[in-house]
């Protein structure tokens, strides 16, 4: 995948104000995706009282953009092959753009959520596109290790900044949040097309898009999502819930018959016997999952139940931003150090303890009991555990397939999410349908209460996934070795 004519050889590449101003633009792609996932958790309450929306139908708000993301990541990474990556990157960044102008200025739920679901497939082409630039134009070793750096601080500070940002523009309305990213993809789209070196059109291999795996693997999971969340309402073993389900499997079941078939998969199923990398994306499904259920739930339960303003939830949430972002630079002489998989347990354990204080909350405030260890333990878990799913899905995989590694990943991560949200979704849901009209603090509090339990049970199977590397490397047969290695990925 590599480009002859982008990649310097030497691994002392000397950057000058040309490839510094390349480097500032795929950052700011990538900061952009990070901003908007962080900046539409902050508004969800205001967006719900406006558009007189239910839970079921607030929670599509971040599952759309999450789905059409994560359902179409690897299919943006092959058409950033195929077509070119700077044309890839910058007719995604347009798309974006608009989206994020769509999505700020109707009065409509239906067209909130499509909207969403067009911007997340927006960042689904410009996302690998972004990093198949980098690693095309920065030379293997410190070079890129530098770039891909600077690139996390960047991603971490979209996370901070969206935070704060859309605290503080939710207090005026909800729309600005959605509408930020509006101009700031169009000066990076600006920006892009004069600093993004031209890379010309690939030459053409034989390879192909596999438009009908992509199809099949996306509607599975929109499907999927889709039964979990109307079940509440219509019954777990109702004839719609059940037909979903099995529908959702058969096209599961295709999208495996397609990508053995097919000449050229978006998914070679055999990097699945690679133990490491099946932990590293089973643990990123059930990290991202806890995490956005856990935003889900709490912001609901700071704004509405203890009437906190916008801007006093986005405040609340920033010691964890804050982490992960001092974190940052520092994660891979912590990986060098204890290997990826103790890195991995101890996060999970520190993500458990963090919304086991939020499960015992009420419907009073209490910052220093339950608000702020929460966030610094979450925090402290998302710095150990991103960094280190990360490295531990891409360690020891063939250098042809590093591309696929990381889609996988990235693909994990955003499924998670979706599927952590519809399942607290179901929860909150059907507690309503029980209750009838819930009004009161301590009707929201028994609706939320049993949510944010499950979110830490999710959280849970994350220890028991990574303490499946700890045996693996305990039972090496050169368990000294793994411990010299300088990135362990067990």
């Amino acid at each position: 995948m590599t480009d002859s004519s982008s990649t310097t050889s030497t691994s002392d590449q000397r950057w000058g104000p040309r490839l510094w101003g390349t480097l500032i633009v795929l950052c700011g792609a990538l900061f952009l995706d990070a901003l908007d996932i962080s900046m539409v958790g902050v508004a969800l309450p205001s967006i719900r009282d406006d558009l007189g929306m239910s839970t079921s139908a607030l929670q599509w708000v971040v599952s759309g953009y999450v789905l059409g993301y994560g359902g179409l990541l690897l299919l943006g990474g092959r058409a950033a092959d195929l077509l070119g990556r700077r044309r890839v990157l910058l007719a995604a960044l347009a798309v974006f753009a608009i989206g994020s102008l769509l999505g700020g200025l109707v009065d409509n739920a239906e067209l909130l959520i499509a909207a969403r679901f067009v911007k997340g497939v927006a960042a689904a082409f410009t996302a690998p596109a972004a990093l198949s630039i980098i690693t095309t134009t920065f030379a293997e070793g410190p070079s890129r290790n530098r770039a891909l750096s600077i690139l996390t601080v960047c991603a971490a500070s979209g996370f901070s900044l969206g935070l704060v940002f859309s605290g503080l523009l939710t207090e005026i309305g909800w729309r600005w949040p959605l509408l930020l990213p509006a101009p700031v993809a169009a000066v990076v789209l600006v920006a892009a097309i004069k600093l993004v070196p031209d890379d010309g059109r690939p030459a053409r291999d034989g390879s192909s898009y596999d438009i009908a795996g992509a199809t099949t693997s996306t509607a599975a999971l929109l499907l999927l999502v889709y039964t979990i969340v109307q079940a509440p309402e219509v019954g777990w073993a109702s004839a719609a819930t059940l037909v979903g389900f099995g529908l959702a499997v058969a096209l599961g079941a295709a999208f495996v018959v397609i990508e053995r078939r097919t000449s050229h998969p978006l998914v070679r199923l055999g990097i699945f016997r690679s133990g490491p990398l099946v932990r590293a994306n089973l643990g990123a499904m059930v990290f991202f999952g806890s995490y956005v259920g856990f935003q889900f739930v709490v912001m609901q339960y700071m704004q509405r139940l203890l009437g906190w303003t916008a801007l006093q939830t986005a405040l609340a949430f920033l010691p964890a931003a804050v982490i992960v972002l001092a974190s940052s630079t520092k994660m891979d002489a912590v990986v060098s150090r204890f290997g990826t998989a103790r890195l991995i347990l101890t996060g999970f354990g520190s993500l458990v303890v963090a919304y086991a204080f939020f499960v015992n909350a009420d419907v009073t405030p209490n910052v220093l009991g339950v608000v702020l260890p929460c966030m610094v333990l979450l925090g402290v878990s998302c710095a150990l555990c991103f960094t280190s799913l990360n490295i531990q899905a891409t360690a020891g995989v063939a250098a042809h397939e590093q591309g696929l590694a990381g889609g996988l990943i990235n693909t994990s991560l955003q499924v998670g999410g979706a599927i952590g949200l519809a399942v607290v979704t179901a929860v909150i849901t059907a507690n309503e349908a029980a209750e009838g009209a819930v009004t009161t603090p301590a009707e929201l509090l028994a609706g939320y209460t049993p949510a944010l339990a499950v979110v830490a049970g999710i959280a849970a199977l994350g220890v028991v996934v990574s303490l499946t590397g700890i045996r693996d490397i305990r039972r090496s047969s050169a368990p000294h070795q793994a411990e010299q290695e300088p990135v362990p990925a067990g």
